[in-house]
């Protein structure tokens, strides 16, 4: 009866249920059981229910087989307004086997990038849609799955550290302990490039990227190399444009601009790579 009851709320037949759910019916009963609706008469009972199906994209490397997208229903009125809140509850109180990368709740850490319903995106800053009947979850596109919602981040990690994140100087401060100081409106010449969170979801939702994931920095690592050329205290801003002055690293940029209706934070890499094209001629 247990098992029928898990087939039903997941709507996976039992049989293709994992291990971990299977030996967990009483959460699963406890969690997602209708609250009592309440009576014509106005008394008793508590709030009418409103149940979502989240189809979540399953693999997992222990036991390798297609990937597939398993359905998990919940009542969101018994969960948070965001797609992590989902997540945490499936997790919490239906299937702990499911494994996503998430820290901040609060669109500042990047750890929880995943495509959802289609668009690259922070769980923890995208909200349910409640009109809609289903929401679907994948990993980011074009990137290898390590399980579940969890992708291997080592590539976009060195193309990042490859164009040198940090202040590089040929001379010492004129004060020595002392910072390097900046003017207002040299400083406000990095607005729109140092709120980037390194989430990958612009460079995910690329072609250029995904076609040529190896050469091509992408948008975030190129738009940290503008942050660093612009930057009026760096001393290497000739070496930084030689650097990825190259027909793969930069030039496969066609402006197509996916990543600013990407980004979490509302930047456009697009824009800071078209200037550092203009500072190449």
């Amino acid at each position: 009866m247990s098992t029928g009851l898990i087939g039903r709320l997941v709507r996976t037949k039992p049989s293709r249920l994992t291990t971990a759910a299977r030996l967990i019916p009483s959460r699963f009963t406890a969690s997602v059981t209708e609250p009592e609706s309440k009576s014509p008469s106005g008394g008793g009972g508590g709030k009418a229910s409103n149940f979502k199906t989240f189809q979540i994209y399953r693999w997992n490397p222990d036991n390798p087989s297609k990937p597939e997208l398993q359905d998990y229903k919940i009542d969101l009125k018994d969960c948070g307004p965001m797609v992590l809140d989902a997540l945490i509850k499936i997790k919490n109180e239906m299937d702990p086997s499911l494994t996503f990368r998430r820290s901040c709740r609060e669109g500042i850490c990047g750890s929880c990038a995943m495509n959802i319903d289609g668009c690259n995106g922070l769980a923890c800053l995208t909200k349910i849609e409640e009109g809609a009947k289903e929401t679907t979850i994948t990993p980011l596109p074009h990137m290898f799955v390590i399980k579940d919602l969890v992708v291997d981040m080592t590539n976009f990690y060195n193309q990042y550290k490859s164009i040198e994140p940090w202040l590089k100087r040929k001379n010492p401060a004129s004060e020595p302990g002392k910072e390097i100081l900046q003017s207002k409106k040299d400083r406000a010449k990095l607005d729109g490039m140092y709120e980037c969170i390194l989430c990958a979801c612009c460079s995910t939702s690329c072609p250029s990227y995904w076609w040529n994931p190896e050469s091509y920095l992408g948008p975030a690592a190129l738009l940290h190399a503008n942050r660093w050329i612009s930057d009026s205290r760096d001393e290497y801003t000739k070496e930084r444009l030689e650097a990825i002055d190259d027909e793969f690293k930069l030039y496969r940029c066609h402006t197509i601009l996916n990543c600013a209706r990407a980004c979490p934070k509302g930047l456009n890499p697009g824009k800071q790579i078209a200037h550092i094209k203009q500072l190449q001629r």
